[in-house]
């Protein structure tokens, strides 16, 4: 079973949205990116405050979410077998902070990956 360890909310101001979250609910900074973006944890679940990018259709608020699984190949078959359709893959090394993205229903995505201050998946 997939666990959610991972979720992007995009902001239009980005430190103020992730001092919101260590101000009053005690989240930590992980990590601050040269993109601007904020990584926060509770010790199980990342958060990714993501800045705007200036798009037309782009809004405020939840981004994609993340999960981490005990097998990325079958938990993609799996997506893949009930219609979602593969997005994006990322290459050992890559700086991002995901391996598979995937868009599911009513253009949700969801990204299988590993995120910094989440408690691994027991197998």
């Amino acid at each position: 079973m997939g666990k959610i360890r991972h979720i992007a909310y995009r902001a239009a101001d980005v430190e103020k949205m992730a001092n919101f979250f260590v101000e009053a609910l005690g989240m930590k900074i992980t990590q601050k990116r040269t993109n601007r973006a904020i990584d926060l944890s509770d010790g199980t679940i990342n958060i990714t405050v993501l800045p705007l990018r200036g798009t037309a259709n782009e809004h405020q608020g939840i981004d994609h979410i993340g999960f981490s699984v005990e097998n990325d190949d079958e938990a993609g078959r799996v997506l893949e077998s009930v219609g979602a359709k593969k997005i994006a893959t990322i290459e050992l090394g890559s700086p991002a902070h995901y391996e598979a993205k995937y868009q599911g229903p009513e253009g949700i995505v969801v990204d299988i990956g590993k995120w910094v201050g989440t408690e691994p998946v027991k197998q």
